[in-house]
């Protein structure tokens, strides 16, 4: 699910997204040498000012219009900018500098580009729904939280709050930005069945059909497994990580 990036993980660097790299946190590994870490902490704070961008675009939108609809329109570019941009992070687990699954990155980087891409920028008429706000604004903060909580970890200077914040606002965030996800999809269904989009209909040459409306059905269903696993899996790991960081701070 798409939404699954809302998880923590330990070894900040803007790879890997959730669930499986969390463990990190607790397991000592060697870390990114110097021109990567500084590549890194140059990644983390261009994407953690970018989805601040969308943040004061959100609420300067807002305030002129004196509503939250159609509220997609004001941040639309830097919105594909910054998620496309986030396909790096599947390049940074590739070569190595971040130590997260590139499977598990790439499934969680790509199923958020494709919401963006082949759903919402597709299927104009989806645009203007309130769920593609709900999703933006659950990304919005997640990420400012997420990338900003990298560049502290790799400066070494990582402030409690941002930490806290990492482990705890994905419980109301994550399920905010699926409801959004899920509902942008279905919302984009009659349209995308009425006008065949992305459908390859047979016959054709290649002797090969799909069926473009029954693959955002498919994908939806897959929301059922996922999200309940993933969810439970980052409160048991927001319970390990911030009561080892209270152990440790009993014995400052």
């Amino acid at each position: 699910a798409a939404a699954a990036t809302a998880a923590a993980k330990g070894n900040g660097g803007g790879g890997g997204r959730a669930g499986a790299g969390d463990a990190s946190g607790t397991r000592k590994k060697k870390g990114p040498g110097p021109l990567a870490t500084a590549y890194l902490v140059i990644y983390n704070v261009v994407m953690t000012a970018g989805w601040l961008v969308i943040a004061v675009g959100l609420v300067r939108a807002y305030l002129a219009k004196g509503s939250y609809h159609s509220l997609y329109y004001s941040i639309e570019k830097p919105l594909k900018f910054f998620q496309t941009g986030a396909l790096l992070e599947i390049l940074h687990c590739a070569i190595g500098i971040v130590p997260s699954s590139v499977v598990l990155t790439s499934f969680q980087v790509m199923s958020r580009v494709f919401l963006i891409w082949a759903v919402t920028h597709s299927v104009k008429e989806v645009q203007s729904e309130d769920s593609v706000l709900l999703f933006v604004i659950a990304w919005t903060i997640t990420e400012i939280i997420r990338y900003s909580f990298y560049t502290f970890s790799l400066l070494n200077h990582l402030p409690y709050l941002i930490k806290w914040a990492r482990y705890t606002l994905f419980i109301v965030l994550y399920p905010m930005g699926v409801s959004g996800e899920l509902l942008t999809i279905y919302a984009a269904l009659p349209f995308v069945r009425q006008a065949g989009l992305y459908s390859i209909s047979l016959p054709n040459k290649y002797n090969f059909s799909f069926d473009y409306h029954a693959f955002l059905i498919l994908i939806m269903i897959s929301y059922i497994p996922i999200f309940p696993q993933l969810y439970f899996h980052m409160i048991h790991q927001r319970r390990k990580i911030l009561s080892h960081t209270e152990e440790h701070k009993k014995f400052e």
